[in-house]
């Protein structure tokens, strides 16, 4: 779904990631502000969901989350990268 949370993500330029324990090709980036603050409201349901999870399990099944820039990838890129992200 494209809409708010999609703008509220380019327009953040940062996200809150957390990687998987035991698997770090898995985890969830969220749209966050430069101090990690997620705005749940932007979130869609679905997104909102996996952010309380990934909260809850931080330390058992992810790791402590940090705060990344997002650098746009050039157009032709976009839709190939494989970054998990969850809008």
């Amino acid at each position: 779904m494209i809409g708010s949370s999609a703008r509220a993500h380019r327009e953040a330029g940062y996200e809150l990631r957390f990687s998987g324990l035991f698997n770090r090709g898995r985890g969830y980036a969220f749209p966050c502000d430069a101090q990690g603050h997620v705005d749940i409201d932007e979130l869609s349901d679905q997104a909102r969901i996996n952010y309380f999870y990934a909260r809850a399990v931080v330390g058992t099944e992810l790791s402590a989350p940090i705060v990344a820039a997002v650098l746009d990838p050039p157009l032709e890129l976009r839709g190939q990268l494989n970054v998990p992200r969850v809008t």
